[in-house]
């Protein structure tokens, strides 16, 4: 059997440096092993195997990110288990090319993400994926004050009616829902500005006013917005964006 050692431990005598200056060296992805980035400080290597810190490493903490993805629908955004978890949609190749956040890839990212804002697995658009507590009490703790804009398509023209009875103040699930934004942008096309809107509630609307949704796609979340984001592809949240 080939005698292997820690990773950390080979880079902290290599360099040198401390344990902890070595796993942070390999956690934010700065060390390759025979040319390929390795991001566990567990990670076992031969004595024959080439340990190289990259340029620019430095020996920072990983903060958490959150990603933003434009979700498809028949993607399920509440958990990573299941026929189709919007999770998996999540990869270096399907990051958005126009992602200007500054934030190098790492595998660690696509871990322990948690959407505070679920959008059924039938709607389409904005997903929040967030590995920050931060943004996990804003999006949860704010949600009846953070206003979501949706688009819905319907099939047939949305009478006067429907559309009178889409602005009336109703109740979901037993509780009261704030007063609702609708507005026709087309003769199949509404626009809903919704605060503390909650999972299936704009199908539910449309149905409740005779209207049967062919399309939900979610456009907005507070001041974050899709903004040319493509179907299928996410970018992280900058460090200058706010919701």
């Amino acid at each position: 059997m080939t005698d292997t050692e820690r990773l950390s431990k080979r880079l902290a005598a290599q360099l040198p440096c401390s344990r902890r200056e070595a796993e942070l060296y390999i956690e934010g992805g700065w060390v390759s092993v025979d040319g390929e980035v390795v991001e566990a400080p567990q990670h076992p290597v031969g004595a024959a195997q080439t340990v190289t810190l990259l340029p620019g490493a430095r020996p920072d903490p990983v903060p958490p990110v959150t990603l933003l993805l434009h979700k498809p629908a028949g993607y399920d955004a509440d958990a990573d288990t299941g026929p189709q978890p919007a999770f998996r949609l999540l990869s270096a190749d399907t990051r958005f090319p126009g992602d200007h956040s500054g934030i190098r890839l790492l595998h660690r990212h696509f871990t322990r993400l948690v959407a505070p804002l679920a959008l059924e697995t039938g709607a389409s658009g904005l997903l929040v994926l967030t590995q920050d507590g931060r943004i996990i009490r804003k999006l949860s703790e704010d949600a009846l004050f953070l206003e979501q804009e949706y688009v819905a398509d319907i099939d047939g023209s949305i009478t006067d009616k429907a559309l009178r009875n889409l602005q009336t103040p109703v109740t979901f699930d037993g509780a009261p829902l704030p007063p609702a934004k609708v507005s026709r942008q087309s003769d199949s096309r509404l626009r809903f500005a919704l605060k503390g809107a909650l999972p299936g509630q704009v199908a539910w609307m449309c149905e409740r006013a005779g209207l049967t949704p062919t399309r939900i796609h979610r456009l907005r979340i507070g001041r974050i917005a899709l903004s040319g984001l493509p179907e299928g592809q996410w970018r992280f949240l900058a460090a200058h964006e706010r919701f």
